[in-house]
Protein backbone atom coordinates (compact mmCIF):
# COMPACT_ATOMS: atom_id res chain seq x y z
CA UNK A 1 0.00 0.00 0.00
CA UNK A 2 1.41 3.34 -0.60
CA UNK A 3 1.62 6.29 1.45
CA UNK A 4 0.13 10.01 1.95
CA UNK A 5 2.61 13.20 1.71
CA UNK A 6 2.61 12.70 5.92
CA UNK A 7 3.44 9.32 5.53
CA UNK A 8 6.35 9.79 3.36
CA UNK A 9 7.71 12.68 5.23
CA UNK A 10 7.96 10.54 8.37
CA UNK A 11 9.13 7.35 7.34
CA UNK A 12 12.09 9.87 5.50
CA UNK A 13 12.56 11.31 9.60
CA UNK A 14 12.59 8.38 10.94
CA UNK A 15 14.97 6.63 8.73
CA UNK A 16 12.36 3.54 7.40
CA UNK A 17 11.68 3.34 3.84
CA UNK A 18 7.95 3.01 4.43
CA UNK A 19 5.60 3.92 7.56
CA UNK A 20 1.72 2.64 8.22
CA UNK A 21 -0.91 4.18 9.90
CA UNK A 22 -0.74 3.75 13.31
CA UNK A 23 2.87 2.76 13.72
CA UNK A 24 4.75 4.25 16.68
CA UNK A 25 8.03 5.94 15.24
CA UNK A 26 10.72 7.95 16.19
CA UNK A 27 11.26 10.85 14.27
CA UNK A 28 14.46 13.21 13.58
CA UNK A 29 12.84 17.21 13.84
CA UNK A 30 13.70 20.06 11.97
CA UNK A 31 12.56 22.48 14.18
CA UNK A 32 11.13 22.95 17.71
CA UNK A 33 8.92 25.73 18.51
CA UNK A 34 7.79 27.69 21.88
CA UNK A 35 6.26 31.09 22.81
CA UNK A 36 6.13 33.03 26.03
CA UNK A 37 3.30 30.91 27.40
CA UNK A 38 4.51 27.17 26.67
CA UNK A 39 8.20 27.53 27.00
CA UNK A 40 8.66 28.65 30.89
CA UNK A 41 7.22 24.89 31.56
CA UNK A 42 9.59 23.08 28.54
CA UNK A 43 12.55 24.97 30.17
CA UNK A 44 11.53 23.87 33.76
CA UNK A 45 11.27 20.08 32.25
CA UNK A 46 14.30 20.52 30.51
CA UNK A 47 16.34 21.59 33.45
CA UNK A 48 15.43 18.30 35.57
CA UNK A 49 16.90 16.28 32.17
CA UNK A 50 20.38 17.53 33.13
CA UNK A 51 21.01 17.41 29.55
CA UNK A 52 24.13 19.83 28.39
CA UNK A 53 22.57 22.00 26.65
CA UNK A 54 19.56 22.02 23.20
CA UNK A 55 20.38 19.50 20.38
CA UNK A 56 20.74 22.64 18.24
CA UNK A 57 20.93 25.90 19.08
CA UNK A 58 19.66 26.50 15.11
CA UNK A 59 16.54 24.39 15.17
CA UNK A 60 14.89 25.64 18.28
CA UNK A 61 12.67 28.73 17.89
CA UNK A 62 11.22 30.54 20.75
CA UNK A 63 8.80 33.79 19.75
CA UNK A 64 6.98 36.23 22.43
CA UNK A 65 3.97 36.73 21.58
CA UNK A 66 1.00 36.02 23.52
CA UNK A 67 1.27 38.79 25.94
CA UNK A 68 4.02 40.73 24.24
CA UNK A 69 4.28 43.53 25.22
CA UNK A 70 4.01 42.32 28.52
CA UNK A 71 0.92 42.84 30.17
CA UNK A 72 1.45 42.33 34.15
CA UNK A 73 4.14 40.94 35.97
CA UNK A 74 3.49 37.16 35.43
CA UNK A 75 4.06 37.82 31.96
CA UNK A 76 7.62 39.70 32.16
CA UNK A 77 8.40 37.09 34.21
CA UNK A 78 7.74 34.34 31.66
CA UNK A 79 9.57 36.43 29.14
CA UNK A 80 12.44 37.23 31.36
CA UNK A 81 13.22 33.23 32.15
CA UNK A 82 12.42 32.44 28.19
CA UNK A 83 15.30 35.40 27.60
CA UNK A 84 17.27 34.33 29.42
CA UNK A 85 17.30 30.56 28.50
CA UNK A 86 18.02 31.74 24.87
CA UNK A 87 20.98 33.53 25.77
CA UNK A 88 22.17 30.95 28.30
CA UNK A 89 22.15 28.35 25.29
CA UNK A 90 22.77 30.73 22.20
CA UNK A 91 19.21 30.39 21.04
CA UNK A 92 19.66 31.65 17.01
CA UNK A 93 15.84 32.42 16.45
CA UNK A 94 14.63 34.15 19.22
CA UNK A 95 12.30 36.89 18.96
CA UNK A 96 11.43 39.62 21.51
CA UNK A 97 9.81 43.10 21.03
CA UNK A 98 10.51 44.82 18.33
CA UNK A 99 11.46 41.77 15.89
CA UNK A 100 8.69 39.29 16.92
CA UNK A 101 5.45 38.46 15.66
CA UNK A 102 2.74 36.36 16.28
CA UNK A 103 4.80 32.66 15.96
CA UNK A 104 2.87 30.46 13.11
CA UNK A 105 2.77 34.28 10.83
CA UNK A 106 6.54 34.87 12.05
CA UNK A 107 8.76 31.73 11.05
CA UNK A 108 7.57 30.97 7.30
CA UNK A 109 8.29 34.73 7.07
CA UNK A 110 11.63 34.03 7.79
CA UNK A 111 12.16 31.02 6.13
CA UNK A 112 12.58 28.85 9.13
CA UNK A 113 9.92 26.43 7.66
CA UNK A 114 9.89 24.73 3.98
CA UNK A 115 8.84 21.65 2.84
CA UNK A 116 9.58 18.30 3.75
CA UNK A 117 10.11 19.78 6.96
CA UNK A 118 9.19 17.76 10.43
CA UNK A 119 8.07 20.55 13.31
CA UNK A 120 6.53 20.48 16.44
CA UNK A 121 5.76 23.18 18.16
CA UNK A 122 3.81 23.66 22.09
CA UNK A 123 1.26 25.55 20.52
CA UNK A 124 -1.88 23.74 19.08
CA UNK A 125 -1.86 25.98 16.01
CA UNK A 126 2.23 24.81 15.00
CA UNK A 127 0.08 22.55 12.18
CA UNK A 128 0.05 25.86 9.87
CA UNK A 129 3.32 25.34 8.17
CA UNK A 130 1.74 22.31 6.45
CA UNK A 131 0.91 25.29 4.49
CA UNK A 132 4.23 24.49 2.48
CA UNK A 133 4.18 20.72 2.23
CA UNK A 134 5.50 20.12 5.76
CA UNK A 135 4.38 17.97 8.86
CA UNK A 136 3.71 19.85 11.70
CA UNK A 137 2.17 19.17 14.18
CA UNK A 138 1.40 20.65 18.09
CA UNK A 139 3.04 19.06 21.34
CA UNK A 140 2.79 19.54 24.71
CA UNK A 141 5.70 21.39 26.77
CA UNK A 142 7.29 18.07 27.66
CA UNK A 143 6.98 17.15 24.35
CA UNK A 144 8.85 20.48 23.26
CA UNK A 145 11.65 19.95 26.19
CA UNK A 146 12.48 16.14 24.69
CA UNK A 147 12.34 18.18 21.48
CA UNK A 148 14.80 20.56 22.72
CA UNK A 149 17.06 18.28 24.46
CA UNK A 150 17.26 15.03 22.10
CA UNK A 151 15.96 16.75 18.51
CA UNK A 152 14.10 14.11 18.38
CA UNK A 153 9.88 13.20 19.17
CA UNK A 154 7.49 10.59 19.05
CA UNK A 155 4.71 9.68 16.94
CA UNK A 156 1.78 7.48 15.78
CA UNK A 157 1.44 7.54 12.06
CA UNK A 158 -1.78 9.32 11.25
CA UNK A 159 -4.64 7.71 9.03
CA UNK A 160 -5.18 10.70 6.50
CA UNK A 161 -8.57 12.33 4.88
CA UNK A 162 -7.99 13.69 1.51
CA UNK A 163 -9.44 17.01 0.65
CA UNK A 164 -9.69 17.16 -3.03
CA UNK A 165 -10.37 21.12 -4.15
CA UNK A 166 -12.35 21.95 -7.17
CA UNK A 167 -13.17 25.10 -9.29
CA UNK A 168 -12.84 28.59 -8.66
CA UNK A 169 -14.00 30.65 -5.47
CA UNK A 170 -16.29 34.12 -5.62
CA UNK A 171 -14.76 37.30 -4.73
CA UNK A 172 -14.85 37.57 -0.85
CA UNK A 173 -14.58 33.94 -0.32
CA UNK A 174 -11.59 32.91 1.16
CA UNK A 175 -9.59 30.30 3.08
CA UNK A 176 -11.04 31.39 6.07
CA UNK A 177 -14.47 30.15 4.55
CA UNK A 178 -12.83 26.93 2.79
CA UNK A 179 -11.98 26.05 6.15
CA UNK A 180 -14.63 26.59 7.93
CA UNK A 181 -17.30 25.24 5.65
CA UNK A 182 -14.88 22.05 6.22
CA UNK A 183 -15.10 22.25 10.19
CA UNK A 184 -18.86 22.80 10.20
CA UNK A 185 -19.22 19.81 7.63
CA UNK A 186 -17.33 17.40 9.28
CA UNK A 187 -17.13 18.91 12.75
CA UNK A 188 -14.47 19.36 15.57
CA UNK A 189 -13.66 15.58 16.07
CA UNK A 190 -13.77 14.81 12.23
CA UNK A 191 -10.41 14.44 11.84
CA UNK A 192 -9.41 13.38 14.95
CA UNK A 193 -5.44 12.44 14.86
CA UNK A 194 -5.89 12.34 10.84
CA UNK A 195 -3.46 14.37 8.67
CA UNK A 196 -6.17 16.72 6.50
CA UNK A 197 -4.41 16.21 2.82
CA UNK A 198 -5.41 19.04 0.52
CA UNK A 199 -5.45 18.54 -3.28
CA UNK A 200 -6.88 19.08 -6.45
CA UNK A 201 -6.69 21.73 -9.56
CA UNK A 202 -8.53 24.39 -7.32
CA UNK A 203 -5.58 24.82 -5.04
CA UNK A 204 -4.29 27.04 -7.77
CA UNK A 205 -6.84 30.04 -6.86
CA UNK A 206 -5.78 29.82 -2.79
CA UNK A 207 -3.40 32.23 -1.82
CA UNK A 208 -0.08 31.04 0.37
CA UNK A 209 -2.07 33.25 3.12
CA UNK A 210 -5.25 31.26 2.07
CA UNK A 211 -3.24 27.82 2.69
CA UNK A 212 -1.34 28.77 5.83
CA UNK A 213 -5.21 29.60 7.34
CA UNK A 214 -6.72 26.03 6.20
CA UNK A 215 -3.67 24.67 7.37
CA UNK A 216 -3.59 26.25 11.08
CA UNK A 217 -7.67 25.57 11.79
CA UNK A 218 -6.82 21.62 10.94
CA UNK A 219 -6.53 21.59 14.40
CA UNK A 220 -10.42 22.49 14.83
CA UNK A 221 -11.12 19.74 13.14
CA UNK A 222 -8.89 17.24 15.85
CA UNK A 223 -7.00 17.00 12.75
CA UNK A 224 -3.47 15.84 14.04
CA UNK A 225 -1.54 17.91 10.95
CA UNK A 226 -3.09 19.81 7.49
CA UNK A 227 -0.54 19.54 4.39
CA UNK A 228 -0.81 21.07 0.93
CA UNK A 229 1.25 19.72 -2.42
CA UNK A 230 4.28 22.03 -2.82
CA UNK A 231 3.49 23.75 -6.56
CA UNK A 232 4.87 26.62 -8.26
CA UNK A 233 3.60 29.40 -5.44
CA UNK A 234 4.81 27.61 -2.74
CA UNK A 235 8.19 26.99 -4.18
CA UNK A 236 8.48 30.75 -4.98
CA UNK A 237 7.22 31.35 -1.75
CA UNK A 238 10.26 29.72 -0.27
CA UNK A 239 12.78 31.04 -2.52
CA UNK A 240 11.44 34.61 -1.60
CA UNK A 241 11.62 33.70 2.41
CA UNK A 242 14.17 30.86 2.65
CA UNK A 243 18.09 29.77 2.35
CA UNK A 244 17.11 26.17 3.16
CA UNK A 245 16.89 23.62 1.04
CA UNK A 246 13.12 21.67 1.13
CA UNK A 247 12.57 18.69 -0.39
CA UNK A 248 8.70 17.98 -1.63
CA UNK A 249 6.95 14.62 -0.98
CA UNK A 250 4.01 13.15 -3.13
CA UNK A 251 1.20 11.24 -2.13
CA UNK A 252 1.28 7.37 -3.94
CA UNK A 253 -1.12 7.13 -6.34
CA UNK A 254 -2.21 4.45 -4.00
CA UNK A 255 -2.03 6.08 -0.53
CA UNK A 256 -5.22 4.52 1.52
CA UNK A 257 -7.67 7.47 2.71
CA UNK A 258 -9.98 6.95 5.76
CA UNK A 259 -12.38 9.35 3.78
CA UNK A 260 -12.57 11.48 0.78
CA UNK A 261 -14.33 14.60 0.19
CA UNK A 262 -14.52 16.94 -2.98
CA UNK A 263 -14.58 20.41 -1.65
CA UNK A 264 -16.14 23.30 -4.94
CA UNK A 265 -15.01 26.57 -4.31
CA UNK A 266 -17.21 28.03 -6.36
CA UNK A 267 -20.33 27.34 -4.34
CA UNK A 268 -19.35 28.58 -1.50
CA UNK A 269 -20.51 31.19 0.09
CA UNK A 270 -18.92 33.81 3.43
CA UNK A 271 -19.21 31.79 6.48
CA UNK A 272 -19.69 32.65 9.83
CA UNK A 273 -18.71 29.82 12.67
CA UNK A 274 -21.23 30.88 15.76
CA UNK A 275 -20.82 30.41 19.41
CA UNK A 276 -19.34 28.12 21.21
CA UNK A 277 -17.68 25.84 18.62
CA UNK A 278 -16.11 26.12 15.35
CA UNK A 279 -17.98 23.72 13.59
CA UNK A 280 -21.40 25.64 14.39
CA UNK A 281 -21.14 27.34 11.20
CA UNK A 282 -23.55 29.50 8.75
CA UNK A 283 -23.16 31.01 5.78
CA UNK A 284 -23.52 34.69 5.48
CA UNK A 285 -27.07 33.97 4.05
CA UNK A 286 -28.34 32.65 7.14
CA UNK A 287 -26.92 34.43 9.83
CA UNK A 288 -29.88 36.93 10.49
CA UNK A 289 -29.26 39.85 11.97
CA UNK A 290 -26.69 39.40 14.72
CA UNK A 291 -25.43 42.87 16.39
CA UNK A 292 -22.10 43.00 17.25
CA UNK A 293 -19.71 45.00 20.05
CA UNK A 294 -16.26 44.05 18.64
CA UNK A 295 -14.35 43.42 15.84
CA UNK A 296 -11.14 41.63 15.63
CA UNK A 297 -9.01 41.63 12.60
CA UNK A 298 -5.29 39.80 13.28
CA UNK A 299 -4.27 36.51 14.46
CA UNK A 300 -2.19 33.59 13.66
CA UNK A 301 -5.43 32.70 11.40
CA UNK A 302 -6.11 35.96 9.64
CA UNK A 303 -3.27 39.03 10.25
CA UNK A 304 -1.39 38.22 6.93
CA UNK A 305 -0.74 41.16 4.59
CA UNK A 306 -3.64 39.86 2.59
CA UNK A 307 -6.29 39.99 5.41
CA UNK A 308 -5.43 43.25 5.84
CA UNK A 309 -5.85 44.05 2.32
CA UNK A 310 -8.77 42.39 2.13
CA UNK A 311 -10.38 44.82 4.81
CA UNK A 312 -8.84 47.71 4.02
CA UNK A 313 -10.48 47.57 0.67
CA UNK A 314 -13.90 47.42 2.44
CA UNK A 315 -13.20 49.96 5.25
CA UNK A 316 -11.28 52.62 2.77
CA UNK A 317 -13.31 55.64 2.64
CA UNK A 318 -15.90 54.66 5.35
CA UNK A 319 -16.22 55.19 8.90
CA UNK A 320 -17.01 52.39 11.77
CA UNK A 321 -20.34 52.30 12.71
CA UNK A 322 -20.58 54.40 15.94
CA UNK A 323 -20.08 52.28 19.53
CA UNK A 324 -18.20 49.31 17.58
CA UNK A 325 -14.56 48.58 18.52
CA UNK A 326 -12.35 47.63 16.14
CA UNK A 327 -8.93 46.16 17.10
CA UNK A 328 -6.67 45.60 14.04
CA UNK A 329 -3.69 43.53 14.38
CA UNK A 330 -0.65 42.90 12.06
CA UNK A 331 0.62 39.41 12.78
CA UNK A 332 4.21 40.39 12.36
CA UNK A 333 6.61 43.69 12.30
CA UNK A 334 7.06 43.02 8.34
CA UNK A 335 3.64 42.61 8.15
CA UNK A 336 3.11 45.69 9.90
CA UNK A 337 5.53 47.90 7.52
CA UNK A 338 4.27 46.70 4.23
CA UNK A 339 1.38 47.66 5.55
CA UNK A 340 2.65 50.91 6.71
CA UNK A 341 3.99 51.29 3.71
CA UNK A 342 0.75 50.87 1.50
CA UNK A 343 -1.52 53.16 3.14
CA UNK A 344 -3.51 50.59 5.06
CA UNK A 345 -2.83 51.00 8.42
CA UNK A 346 -4.12 54.87 7.48
CA UNK A 347 -6.99 53.29 5.99
CA UNK A 348 -7.74 51.55 9.45
CA UNK A 349 -6.98 54.74 11.59
CA UNK A 350 -9.05 56.89 9.20
CA UNK A 351 -11.82 54.25 9.45
CA UNK A 352 -12.15 54.72 12.95
CA UNK A 353 -10.39 50.99 14.23
CA UNK A 354 -7.25 50.97 16.30
CA UNK A 355 -3.87 49.10 14.91
CA UNK A 356 -2.03 47.16 17.50
CA UNK A 357 1.97 45.84 17.99
CA UNK A 358 1.93 42.35 17.01
CA UNK A 359 0.36 39.61 19.31
CA UNK A 360 -1.96 37.00 20.00
CA UNK A 361 -3.61 39.22 23.13
CA UNK A 362 -6.86 39.21 22.28
CA UNK A 363 -7.33 35.80 20.39
CA UNK A 364 -6.68 33.87 23.91
CA UNK A 365 -8.63 36.05 26.09
CA UNK A 366 -5.26 37.57 26.86
CA UNK A 367 -5.60 41.04 26.88
CA UNK A 368 -6.01 43.85 24.22
CA UNK A 369 -9.38 43.41 23.78
CA UNK A 370 -11.14 41.57 26.23
CA UNK A 371 -15.14 41.24 26.17
CA UNK A 372 -17.45 41.84 28.97
CA UNK A 373 -20.45 39.61 30.02
CA UNK A 374 -23.27 39.46 27.22
CA UNK A 375 -21.02 41.48 24.52
CA UNK A 376 -20.60 40.02 21.16
CA UNK A 377 -17.30 40.03 18.80
CA UNK A 378 -16.40 39.26 15.36
CA UNK A 379 -13.60 37.90 14.88
CA UNK A 380 -10.96 36.31 12.40
CA UNK A 381 -9.30 33.99 14.88
CA UNK A 382 -9.77 30.18 15.29
CA UNK A 383 -11.46 29.91 18.24
CA UNK A 384 -14.95 30.67 20.21
CA UNK A 385 -15.44 28.60 23.29
CA UNK A 386 -17.03 29.55 26.03
CA UNK A 387 -14.93 32.15 27.44
CA UNK A 388 -12.70 32.18 25.04
CA UNK A 389 -12.59 36.19 24.71
CA UNK A 390 -13.30 37.36 28.07
CA UNK A 391 -16.57 36.51 30.53
CA UNK A 392 -17.82 33.45 29.87
CA UNK A 393 -21.25 35.05 28.89
CA UNK A 394 -19.87 36.98 25.81
CA UNK A 395 -20.39 35.59 22.47
CA UNK A 396 -17.48 34.95 19.47
CA UNK A 397 -18.17 34.79 15.88
CA UNK A 398 -15.25 33.61 13.47
CA UNK A 399 -15.11 34.85 10.36
CA UNK A 400 -12.81 36.01 7.64
CA UNK A 401 -11.68 39.41 7.26
CA UNK A 402 -13.68 40.45 4.42
CA UNK A 403 -17.00 39.62 7.01
CA UNK A 404 -15.54 41.40 10.02
CA UNK A 405 -14.71 44.37 8.11
CA UNK A 406 -18.04 44.96 6.40
CA UNK A 407 -19.52 43.71 9.63
CA UNK A 408 -17.67 46.62 11.21
CA UNK A 409 -19.54 49.19 9.39
CA UNK A 410 -22.76 48.87 9.94
CA UNK A 411 -22.51 46.85 13.72
CA UNK A 412 -24.29 43.28 12.55
CA UNK A 413 -23.04 40.37 10.82
CA UNK A 414 -22.86 41.41 7.48
CA UNK A 415 -22.51 40.24 4.05
CA UNK A 416 -19.09 41.84 2.30
CA UNK A 417 -20.54 40.80 -1.35
CA UNK A 418 -23.15 43.25 -0.75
Amino acid sequence: MGMTMTQKILAAHAGLESVTAGQLIEANLDLVLGNDITSPVAIHELNKMKVDGVFDKDKIALVMDHFVPNKDIKSAEHVKEVRGFACDHCVTNFFDVGEMGIEHALLPEKGLTVAGDVIIGADSHTCTYGALGAFSTGVGSTDMAAGMATGQAWFKVPSAIKFNIVGKPSKYVSGKDVILHIIGMIGVDGALYQSMEFMGEGIQYLSMDDRFTIANMAIEAGGKNGIFPVDDLTIEYMKAHATRPYKIYEPDADAEYSAEYTIDLSTLRPTVAFPHLPENTKTIDEVGEIKIDQVVIGSCTNGRLDDLRVAAEILKGKKVKKGIRVIVIPATQQIYLDAMEEGLLKTFVEAGAVVSTPTCGPCLGGYMGILAAGERCISTTNRNFIGRMGHVDSEIYLASPAVAAASALTGYITDPTK
